[in-house]
């Protein structure tokens, strides 16, 4: 009985021996495939990754845009002149941001009689477009500045 199982044992081994050596066989060059199958959806992942970096970045750029174009406005005498001065603020900080052009709107209800300039400005952001993803991507912010009432009276 002893040898019977040393034997049984011993030919497991073999085959297994065997069978490990032709498996090795078999796996040749799978790395390969998986390095071709898989660098492709890593590149996309890390596109992905800096294309929404670029809508972070936008959205933290106009937030700045839209408080530089209210301040601007504020420190003006009349409605005309603010805006015009929003409106150059604006651009002035979308410039290498946007990929259309800036608009810049008046929300507040008026100017010579409030003591708020609340400007809403807007814009279309880089970002899933360099993916080739026809996305609109037009955020919008707003920021009220207050208007200086020693400046205004004069």
């Amino acid at each position: 009985m002893r040898s019977f199982v040393r034997a049984w044992v011993r030919a497991f081994a073999d085959g297994y021996e065997r069978g490990r050596e032709q498996g090795s066989d078999r796996d040749r060059g799978l790395s390969t495939i998986e390095v071709v199958i898989l660098a492709p959806v890593m590149i996309l992942f890390i596109l992905v990754l800096v294309a929404f970096g670029q809508l972070v970045d936008g959205r933290g750029a106009l937030d700045g845009a839209a408080r530089d174009a209210a301040r601007s406005g504020s420190l003006q005498r009349e409605v005309g002149p603010a805006m015009a001065e929003a409106t150059k603020a604006a651009e002035a900080d979308l410039a290498d941001v946007c990929s259309g052009p800036v608009s810049v709107t008046k929300t507040s209800a008026g100017f010579a009689d409030a003591d708020l300039f609340t400007v809403e400005v807007s814009c279309e952001v880089r970002g899933l477009a360099m993916l080739g993803l026809d996305v609109p991507t037009t955020l919008t912010s707003s920021f009220t500045a207050p208007l200086d009432p020693f400046k205004r009276k004069a």
